[in-house]
This record gives structure tokens, sequence and C-alpha cells, in this order.
């Protein structure tokens, strides 16, 4: 057998598109790379400027290559008796067969293979499937991205990688793909085939896989986990003063780094954070960016922890810092610490796959969606011989592998515990027993309030915690201790119990009970059958409730639809909008009918349980019933939601015109946490460390400590506050530069002659720096607004413009994408203000647009404008301020990510030196050389200081 990899090269996507290259790599069936071919096509229409820019392919290039026909006549011989591979196989297929047609000759009809589909199956942890970045991710050399022969080549040797891990699969999970993939598909052929292949050569390798219920899997029984140290090692460190321990771990890191230098607030934040937890007393302190601060917290509390056996807790806002300190902090630490340590990632139990519904799941084959669920089915069969944690990150899903793994996580209703088959297999549980035995517990904000509401049964017991990312706390506070409901609230949980006939534990539960011939199983299937029904009753009652919902936003929707952005409606008790009767009438009627679902199931379900001991059907009673218990708290937060008790919480409704109703969602939310915080967290801990690099404003943090509900704990000696200097030189590395002679911006998308001089500013800019520019929008219009001007205006140049929210909205692809292409400009709006690193030459220059204010109207900063102007105090000075300085300072912390960094920084909003409170913007900036000049300046003072700055790093390595 062979393959014939194909890449090609085109004008555009479209039908009236022609080819440009064509290249092919023939593979044998022993996986070497045999023969090839490649040629230039001489196109008959013009080639378009962005596809000369994307592939470096002119009119020049192609002006004496052969005609299409004569290379398909060329090319035709390599295609005979092969499978026709390609990296996205249906755009070269189809690009291929029009050729073919329009030539007089007959099309490919043989089979094909997409080496993007056996990445997804075979590769279910890699982030991307972009041919360039996978080649490079495995290590494949691929000099001409969007060059066909290059491409081809490539792909090819991917195709190559693929088709090897896939014949080195254990049998089962062989099995188990080809089971899964048994559509008629070319693929699903594939798989079969070299099942067959293995099936007569496989012998099984005990020692490299766990077997367990027909599955391949790399975990064994977390039961065998065992805590990190024997009783001697406690003596080593009962010896050791703090001092002592600090000087040992310096003297490893000058072992293992050469050029390691000692930072003065890295050591300041060691001794600070170790008082703090020795004392029992909480700590603010705001690291800037350079500090280390991961170690800064980790090294001293490892020690607090370990010597005085006292368990710490660690909470950071987003889960790709945990991942972070799990890939990088603790595999380093491991290496220089003078002791062993164990240290756990403990997230949200939806994080972690069940095993018992994943077997059910595919053992049904229960489907929702036939194509796209057998190849998520897949990646997680390939994916269980090679996981330890059983946690969702490791997965990149595509299309609706979201959904389908939401059926098959691990959730506390429909847990079985002990008497569940797959217990000491399982990922959570697991997860939860090396938290208990961890030094060090490495959770997320979100889990600390989950753990609050599940009355502490969640994470291990703790005195001592640390809270990385401190500056979202309050706002995830406020997230947890509200509600939130949207449209797919019930849509996703009913689903679930009911699709189709044939899909959803309704009707699975039911065809097993036909099967189980029990003397009662035809009154069960006959109650089922009047359940069944029922949902498309709340179904329509659901619907209206939303339309409703949907009109009481009103007119707002229509005319936020051109910015993106979502319509806001906030509910006070005493005037609620016409019509708001008629919403309370039709949530009584969702709310009887799934009382009626859940009457019957529930009854239903006890009485199976007692009458059938088939662990299959206990587990789909169990599973029944973890669905019933997620409907209850629908319905019993949406009765809540409805009586609008406006005592301590924030009402609002919130919608777009793109999905109308389907977009809407419910809000309440607590106007205050402060209090809350200060019950669960700082009355009752010993020690709390919280830290970031933007708590204080204007050097001062009372803003944080009010916020937080620290007020009055400095005072007793209960908190201590600390800010440290950022270890770079933010003088010599960055200069911010703001033009004074700008227009200034009014509403939320700027005048005609504001974009007009910002997209004039911006391109003479990105001129300058060859691309290699991020620029910060406050709002997504302004964005749209800016995006095609200045496209047009940097066309000519050669450099790219990338727009959030338009090329992509994923900030990942956007951020890879931006620093792949060095010359081009992102337009980036709220979630590039933080959490974005592009160390290096990558950035030169930040242009801020807008300071960032939140918007005054949005609810929830409505109600703690009113809550403060009761206390007589000033919404403006006390709240708006205070965030604004606190995300500005996020912002321009995207430029100097290193010690060798040098940039621009733009600000194009003039009220930062025209209004009485622009200082305190400038005043939180950890001291960079600013400068105000006349719009005309700005190219040659930019190009003076880089050119300053090379000269000074050219200086440097003499």
């Amino acid at each position: 057998m062979k393959y014939a990899v194909l890449d090609l090269e085109t004008t555009g996507h479209s039908i009236s598109d022609e080819i440009l290259q064509v290249g092919l790599v023939i593979v044998n069936d022993e996986l070497d790379i045999v023969d090839s071919f490649n040629s230039f096509v001489r196109p008959t229409i013009e080639i378009p400027a962005f596809i000369t820019q994307l592939t470096g392919i002119d009119a020049g290039l192609v002006a004496d290559a052969p005609e299409l026909d004569e290379v398909l006549m060329q090319l035709i011989p390599y295609l005979d008796d092969a499978v026709l591979v390609a990296h996205n196989v249906n755009f070269d297929a189809g690009f291929l067969n029009q050729a073919l047609d329009r030539c007089g000759y007959h099309t490919f009809t043989g089979r094909r293979l997409d080496t993007i589909e056996l990445l997804r199956i075979l590769y279910p942890s890699i982030t991307t499937y972009q041919l360039g970045a996978v080649s490079e991710l495995f290590g494949i050399t691929h000099d001409q991205h969007h060059r066909a022969d290059s491409d081809a080549m490539a792909t090819a040797k991917l195709f190559a990688e693929s088709v090897r891990k896939l014949r080195q699969l254990p049998l089962l999970t062989l099995q188990r793909l080809s089971f899964l993939v048994d559509n008629g598909s070319d693929l699903s052929w594939f798989l079969a085939l070299t099942l067959q292949q293995a099936e007569q050569q496989s012998a099984i390798d005990l020692n490299a896989y766990q077997y367990f219920n027909q599955f391949a899997m790399k975990a064994g029984e977390w039961t065998e986990e065992q805590p990190a140290r024997a009783d001697s090692i406690e003596d080593a460190l009962s010896d050791m003063s703090f001092k002592q321990y600090l000087d040992s771990i310096k003297q490893r890191f000058i072992e293992k780094f050469p050029n390691y230098e000692e930072r003065e607030a890295q050591t300041t934040m060691f001794r600070e954070v170790f008082d703090s937890l020795q004392a029992d007393r909480h700590l603010l302190i705001e690291a800037g960016t350079g500090t280390g601060k991961s170690l800064g917290y980790l090294i001293p509390s490892l020690y607090y922890g370990v010597k005085e056996e006292k368990k710490i807790v660690v909470s950071t806002h987003t889960i790709n810092l945990q991942e972070q300190l799990r890939h990088r902090d603790i595999p380093l630490l491991k290496d220089v610490l003078p002791f062993e340590f164990r240290a756990s990632i403990f997230k949200g139990r939806g994080n972690y796959l069940c095993l018992r519904k994943f077997e059910s799941k595919i053992n049904a084959k229960d489907m929702v969606a036939p194509v796209d669920d057998a190849i998520t089915a897949s990646q997680m069969v390939v994916w269980l011989g090679e996981t330890e944690t059983g946690d969702q990150e490791e997965l990149n899903f595509g299309g609706k592998g979201a959904d389908f793994w939401s059926t098959v996580a691990s959730d506390a209703d429909s847990c079985l515990n002990r008497a569940c088959p797959w217990f000491k297999r399982c990922y959570y549980h697991r997860a939860k027993h090396e938290a208990n035995i961890a030094d060090v517990c490495i959770t997320n904000h979100s889990m600390l309030f989950t753990d609050v509401q599940a009355d502490h049964r969640l994470l291990p017991t703790y005195n001592h915690l640390i809270i990385d990312e401190a500056h979202h706390v309050e706002e995830v506070a406020s997230k947890h201790l509200g509600m939130q409901i949207n449209y797919f609230s019930l849509s996703h949980t009913t689903t679930r119990l009911f699709k189709d006939a044939r899909t959803g534990l309704l009707p699975t539960l039911r065809h097993r009970l036909q099967q189980e011939g029990h003397e009662y199983s035809e009154s069960w299937v006959e109650t089922i059958d009047t359940i069944i029904p029922v949902f498309s009753e709340i179904k329509e009652h659901w619907e209206k409730l939303f339309e409703l919902m949907y009109s009481f936003v009103g007119t707002s929707v229509e005319g936020n639809s051109e910015n993106g952005q979502s319509s806001v409606c906030r509910l006070r008790s005493e005037s609620m909008p016409s019509g708001w009767e008629d919403a309370v009438t039709v949530e009584g009627n969702v709310s009887s009918e799934i009382s009626r679902v859940i009457r019957l199931a529930e009854k239903m379900g006890s009485n199976i349980k007692d009458k059938i001991d088939d662990t299959g059907i206990q587990g789909l009673v169990t599973d029944l019933n973890g669905a019933l218990r997620d409907l209850t708290r629908i319905k019993d937060d949406l009765k809540q939601f409805m009586k609008i008790d406006q005592s301590t919480d924030v009402f609002w409704i919130e919608a777009s015109a793109q999905y109308r109703y389907r977009s809407v969602q419910l809000y309440a939310v607590p106007i205050d946490v402060s209090r809350q915080l200060q019950q669960y967290f700082f009355n009752v801990k010993d020690s709390i460390v919280m830290t970031s690099a933007t708590l204080s404003v204007q050097k001062s943090f009372q803003y944080a400590e009010e916020q937080l509900g620290l007020e009055g704990f400095e005072a007793s000696n209960r908190l201590k506050t600390v800010q440290l200097p950022s270890p770079f030189n933010y003088r010599q590395q960055a200069l911010v530069m703001i033009p004074r002679n700008f227009p200034t911006m009014k509403g939320a998308s700027g005048d005609p002659q504001f974009v007009s001089m910002l997209v004039q500013s911006l391109a003479e800019t990105a001129s300058e720096t060859n691309g290699r520019m991020l620029v910060l929008f406050t709002s997504y219009r302004m964005l749209k607004q800016t995006y095609e001007p200045l496209k047009e205006a940097l066309a000519g140049k050669g450099i790219q413009v990338i727009g959030q929210g338009i090329d992509s909205g994923n900030r990942t692809k956007l951020t890879r994408r931006f620093t792949q292409q060095p010359q081009s400009v992102l337009l980036g709006t709220s979630s590039f203000w933080e959490g974005v690193d592009i160390p290096g030459d990558a950035l030169t220059c930040l242009a801020i647009v807008r300071l960032p204010f939140q918007p005054p109207n949005h609810p929830l900063v409505e109600a703690k404008s009113e809550l403060l102007q009761k206390q007589k105090q000033n919404p403006f000075m006390k709240l708006s301020i205070p965030q604004a300085v606190i995300r500005f300072k996020q912002g321009f912390g995207r430029l100097v990510r290193t010690a060798n960094d040098k940039g621009i920084v733009i600000l194009y909003d003039t009220r930062v030196i025209d209004t009485y409170y622009g200082k305190h913007f400038l005043y939180s900036l950890p001291g960079p050389k600013i400068e105000t000049m006349h719009t005309d300046l700005m190219v040659p003072r930019i190009r003076e200081w880089l050119a300053g700055s090379q000269a000074e790093m050219e200086g440097a390595s003499k």
C-alpha cells in the first residue's frame, strides 16, 4: 500500500480560485518516504496580495511555470492505487478534483485520510493542529511555511509519526477505537485494517499499561500513593534554621544555573512570607513583574509547612497558573530543596473524568453528535493510556468535545464512592487523596469558594493559605457566592436525561429494563414513557420564559449588536419591567413540570435500586439521580432569582442580539463580599498571604483592604502590607509616550476624527517598529472601527493586522500567531489586559487606546456606587479609579517581561495629563520614563529611543 501526501497552494478558497503550486510526497507501507513531486502552476487569474504575503508566491515566480493541464498529467500517475493524505484532506482533495474535472481527467475516487483527524485522536493533548506549529512540536524541519513542497513533506512526516504511534497502541485500545469509529468512513477502514494487522502479531505489554475493564491505562490504583518523607528527614530540618535553608537553596541554584543572580526583592519576599506564616499573621504583598513570586512564596511556605507539619494551600486565579506551577516551578524545587516534598494539584470536580460514566457511555455508544462524539471518545481512549491525572486540562477538544465531556465528568451527585467498581482508580478521589497527603496543595480561587459552599468537605483541612493573583479574589467571591442561570442551564441537563429515542439516560435505562425482564420492568418502562413527553412541555415553558427575559433587555440589545457586546437590564424590586408578572407565571409552570419529572423519576429510581442488583442498571440510576439533583438546583435557583430580594444582592439580565433569547444570562450577585471573606477566611485562618503584581493604588493598599474585608486588621497587628520593587530598570527599559494633542474620545467608540488620528498614529508607529505591536482597547466596537483602516494602511508595508474576535476569539491562538509572525500588530480587548506573556523582541510597542474604566452603568458597579453614596463616600474616587488603575497596571505589565525587554508604551488617553485624577495612573507605574509630546514628534522619538536601546545592548555584549 502507498500513501500520496498532497498539499496545494491556491489563489483562494472559492470555486473560481486556481492552483498555484502542487507538492506531493509518496510514503510506503513501512512509512518511508520513497518519492516526491512538486511544481508551480501558471494561473489564469491574478494572485491576490494577501496570498503573496502568505506564501511568497508572486506573478514573477510562476510566469514560466507549466499550465495546470501539464502539471496534472505528471501528477496523475503518482495517485494510482494510492491513499490520498493531506492536512485537512477535504480542502486539497476538493481542489484537486475540481482541477481534474476542469481539465477533462477522471476525478480521484480513492480513499482519503486526514492528518488533522489522526492527530486529534492519537495526540489528544496537543494544543494546536496548525501545520507549522505541530511540525515544530514534533521536531520536523519545515523551513518554508505555506509552500506546497515544504508543507507536503512536513505532512508526510507527521503522517508517518501518527501511523507509527497508532500501530504501537495496545490491542485493547485499537479494539476500542475501531468499535467507536465504525461509520463506513475511510478513517474507520484504516483503524479496522490496523487492528487486523495488530491482532495477527500483538502481544500484551503488561509493564507499559494497567489493564482494567477492557481499557489500557497509565494510572494505577491511587490507594498505593504515599506521603513524601521518611521520619529521618524531619531531623535534618529540625537543625536547619530558615537562613541556613535559604543559603543551601542559593548554593544549589548557583550549581544548577551558572548565571544565577540573587534577586533582592525575592529574598525579601522569602522572609516576609515565612514571618507571616510563623507569626500567624496575614500578608498583602505586591511583587512586581520579574520578582519570581511563585518561588517567592513556595520556598518559605514549604519550609514552614514541612518543619511544623502544617498543610499549606496555594490558590491561583487561573488553571493556567496552576499548570505552570505543576510543570515548571514544582519540578525545579524538587531539584533544589534539601528535603523531599509532595505537591498536589486539586481542581473542581468537573475537571476530572468519571471512569464509570465513560465506560458506560462508550459501551452503549451513547453519542449525541455521532461523528464528533466518536472522535472525542477515541481521543479519550488513547489519553487513558497516557494520563495520570484524568484532568480535562490535558485534552484539546474540538467541535462538541466540551459537551461530550460534561456527560462523563465526575460529579458529587452521581458518585457511588466505595461502591463504584472504578473507585480505586478514580481520578477525582486520586486528586483528593494526593491533596490530603501532600505538603502543599495547589488549587484555584473558584475551588476555595466551592469548598466554602460544600461546608469545607472538599479541600484538605488547612489554616495557612497563599493566594496568588489576589486582585481577582473579590470578583471570584462575588461570582461563587452569587447565582447565574442561562438558557442552556436546563437544556444541558435535560439532554443528558433525554435527547431522542436512543440517546440519554432515560432511553438507555428503558432499553436495559426491557432486556432485564423483571416483573416490574413493564411498570418502570411505563413511568419512563410518562416522563419523556413532559420534557417538551418544560422546554416550551423555558423558551417562553427566556423570550420574555430577552424582551425586558429591550431595544438596547439591538443598539449593541454592532459592537458584539451584551446589553444589560438591571432589575429593581420597586420598578420591575412591564410584563414581569407573566414571567413569574411562566416560571411557576417550569417549576411545577420539573417537580413532576423529579417526583416520578426519583420514586422509580429508588424502586429499581431496591429490586435490581445489576451494576450497569445501578450505575444508570445513580447518574439519573445526579441529573435530577441538577434539575432541582436549576428550579430552586430560578425561583430564588424571580423573588428579586435586594437586601444584599444586585439582580440583572444580560443578552446579545446575535443569539437573541438563547444568549440570555440571569445574574444575582452580592454587592459587597468583604464580610463573607472575613467570616470564611480572615477571621478563622491563622495566616493568609495574598500576592499579585497589582494590589496597590498610588503606593497604598487601602482599596485592596476595603474590598477584601481587611480594614482594621493592620491596626490590630493581624495584617502586614509590603510593596516590593520590580528588579527591572523601568527607567531604561520602558518609555511611556503621551501625545498631548490627541482628541478626547467620547462614548464607547471614537468619533471619525479620533479614529482617523488613531489609525494614522498606529500605522506610523508600526512602520517604525516593523510591527511587534500590541494595541489594547476597552471596547470591541472601537477595535472593529480601527481594524480595517489600519489593515489597509499597513498592507503595503508587509505588516499584518490581527484582531481579537475578527481573526479568532481564542487568546492563545492569537498570541501564538503574533509571536510566530513578528511583522504583526495585534488588536486586543479585555482578556489581553492581563495574563498574556510575550517576552523578548516579539513585542516592542504597547499602545493603550483608553484608560480601562468599567462601564459605570453596569449593574454591579452601579450597586456598589449606590452603597458607597449611602456611606457618604465618592464612588468615582473609591471604586472607579482604583479598579481602573489596577487594570491599567496589568495592561502596562504586558510590555516588560524580562530584564532584557525594552519597549515603548503609547497612551492615547490624554486624561492622564489633563485631569486631576490622571496622576493616580502615572504614579502607580513602576518608574518608567514618561514624556508628553506632539503626535508629529512621536516617530522620531521612537527611532531615537530604539537606536539608543540597541546601542546599549551592543555595548553590553562587547
